[in-house]
């Protein structure tokens, strides 16, 4: 919530982050979910939903790039990839960079949300729900999931909503979700998920872990701190051929190059250190 000039965002059951505002942009409510774009002391321009921090001019590239590069460079090469979420338009971005990318299709249940983005957060889409290879999606990412032909995509991008903090998305953590990813991915397909945060939501972690281990029969975890969230932010690969931990830091590089990505953080050095890094799970807090 927005109280007087902070926000008030609860990192954990027990812990909470306040954020101070400098300007509020836009305090709405949609169909599925409150928005608030506003601007923060530290972080800038910044997307909020139901009260949690979303991604922030100062260190969404973070986010977005830890999120989407380590599983399309994994691919030798991705040209059709779906996203489910990221309605802010930069998941869609980070992924249209790779060249190889013939089509991509961002799927989001809240087309409110989406035209918002386009009018207050276009630094962060860059114009890419425009791109004559983007197709944008508003539909229940499980139902369209659901509807899509067996061996569709080369990667899918799941950028929702933490697992602990919204209903909307909690059903896209599922053990039957993931299975019903698999069955969409060509047979060398890679699925990439945010996770939360694996130290205040361990028994929550675990249980996406599991749904995942459960689909695929190469999974990888990793993490990497976002300053405005406050904590470290977990993701997990499910991967049917390709392991993107087994990856060097000059193939990394390599691709990267060939395909004429730009990035602010990602790159082989980055990547390698992301699968080098152990998980760790909390054991105090029981989320």
């Amino acid at each position: 919530m927005i109280l007087g000039y902070s926000i008030i965002e609860a990192v954990s059951r027990s812990s909470l982050l306040i954020t101070k505002v400098k300007s509020v942009h836009l305090v709405t409510r949609t169909k599925y979910q409150e928005v608030q774009i506003v601007e923060l002391e530290d972080f800038g321009r910044a997307l909020v939903l139901d009260g949690y921090i979303q991604s922030s001019e100062a260190d969404e590239f973070i986010y977005h790039e830890t999120l989407v590069h380590p599983a399309m460079v994994a691919h030798p090469g991705p040209e059709r990839v779906l996203i489910i979420g990221g309605g802010e338009g930069a998941t869609l971005r980070e992924v249209l960079k790779h060249s190889t990318v013939d089509r991509a299709v961002m799927v989001d249940i809240d087309g409110e949300l989406v035209e918002l983005a386009k009018k207050y957060l276009d630094f962060m889409h860059q114009g890419s729900f425009n791109s004559p290879r983007a197709e944008v999606v508003i539909s229940d990412g499980k139902d369209f999931v659901r509807r899509s032909k067996d061996g569709s995509y080369d990667v899918v991008v799941l950028d929702l909503t933490d697992p602990y903090c919204s209903e909307l998305a909690r059903s896209l953590y599922s053990r039957e979700f993931y299975r019903d990813v698999r069955r969409v991915l060509k047979e060398d397909g890679l699925m990439v998920t945010q996770a939360g945060n694996s130290f205040f939501y361990p028994d929550t972690y675990r249980t996406v872990l599991n749904n995942v281990r459960n689909a695929f029969p190469i999974v990888r975890e990793y993490w990497s701190w976002i300053p405005s969230f406050s904590y470290a932010c977990n993701f997990i690969v499910g991967s049917l051929k390709h392991d993107p931990a087994s990856m060097t830091s000059e193939e990394v590089d390599r691709v990267l190059r060939g395909r004429g990505v730009k990035t602010g953080i990602y790159d082989g050095r980055y990547h390698t250190a992301l699968f080098s890094f152990k998980v760790f799970v909390g054991e105090y807090s029981k989320g």
